[in-house]
């Protein structure tokens, strides 16, 4: 089958072998994958991964290795990690899989991921795609996930003042799911044309450069991954507020975290989410993920593929496969 593998360098295998569905997998030939930063970054060494590339996707079952065969022929979605199931690992009996110890992370570490015409995951973590959701808006499943788990962790009050700091993938789908969920929400960030897409279903925004921080917010969602996006998330964040981390800073910079004690914030770091609340927003046409697809790309055609997605003026590269 083809696939696109990284291995000290991006390539694509046109000759890599069919994976086959261990008990309790299902075997499931890819119908379109979405490009995320953290795939490029595994490009630079993040994970030091090797393997087929990829965890945003939606297939449809062709083979299921168990008793249950309810889910063959049956579009689909998969949480990306998967936990080792033992009776005596917390996380796996809340099915909290990412936390999981010994877990697999489609394409980002100990499992092959989705960037091929056919992957396997176990059936445990797959979810069937309702028949009104397109394969468009059904890949962004997981990033509108991750932005879910944010009301799954922290109570949200209805008069509560939002404010999501980045215009990037992460921020604008973050604003779009709090805006759903009828929260106050405002969106800041550095290009129009992004804060746009957002106003464009209701969320209000503000060009950073005209916009005044000031510390009235009761939350604060930090998605530039930038020192200096964490530091501008400080000063609008009020006291006793909450500073909700969805994207990783990773700078050598010094930070002055002392505002965080004196105004008594919460910190609470948010990473993936659980994929059913993501799925009933597709269903009932909360959120339309159309304005954010910047190209699709043949499989063949990967290599170009992600040399698009570099580009600052692309929101979200496809792969059809």
């Amino acid at each position: 089958m083809k696939a696109i593998v990284f291995d000290d360098g991006l390539k694509l295998d046109k000759n890599y072998s069919k994976p086959t569905p261990q008990k309790g997998e299902a075997l499931i030939r890819v119908k379109l994958a979405g490009i995320c930063n953290t795939d490029y970054e595994i490009t630079k060494g993040y994970m030091g991964y090797k393997g087929i590339l990829g965890h945003e996707f939606v297939g449809v079952v062709e083979e299921v290795n168990g008793d249950d065969k309810s889910l063959v022929g049956k579009r689909v979605v998969a949480e990306i990690s998967y936990g080792c199931n033992d009776p005596e690992c917390e996380w796996c009996a809340k099915k909290n899989y990412r936390h999981c110890p010994n877990r697999h992370t489609l394409g980002i570490w100990r499992k092959d991921g989705c960037f091929a015409e056919y992957m396997t995951m176990p059936t445990n973590v797959l979810f069937e795609v309702p028949d009104n959701v397109t394969d468009e808006q059904a890949v962004f499943v997981e990033p509108l996930a991750a932005a879910c788990e944010i009301t799954e962790q922290l109570h949200i009050e209805p008069m509560q003042k939002v404010v999501v700091l980045g215009d990037g993938k992460l921020g604008l789908t973050t604003a779009l799911t709090l805006n759903s969920q009828n929260l106050d929400v405002l969106l800041v960030g550095k290009h129009q044309n992004k804060l746009d897409i957002a106003a464009a279903q209701g969320v209000k925004t503000q060009l950073l450069n005209l916009f005044t921080p000031e510390k009235i917010y009761d939350v604060v969602v930090e998605a530039t991954g930038t020192a200096s996006g964490f530091e501008t998330s400080m000063a609008l964040t009020k006291p006793r507020g909450t500073l909700v981390l969805k994207s990783t800073v990773a700078s050598g910079k010094e930070l002055n975290l002392a505002p965080i004690v004196i105004d008594e914030i919460t910190v609470l770091g948010s990473r993936c989410g659980q994929f059913p609340p993501a799925l009933r927003l597709l269903k009932n046409h909360r959120i339309d993920f159309t304005p954010f697809i910047s190209g699709i790309y043949s499989i063949d055609d990967a290599i170009e593929a992600f040399e698009a997605n570099k580009s600052k003026e692309s929101i979200k590269i496809l792969i059809k496969m």
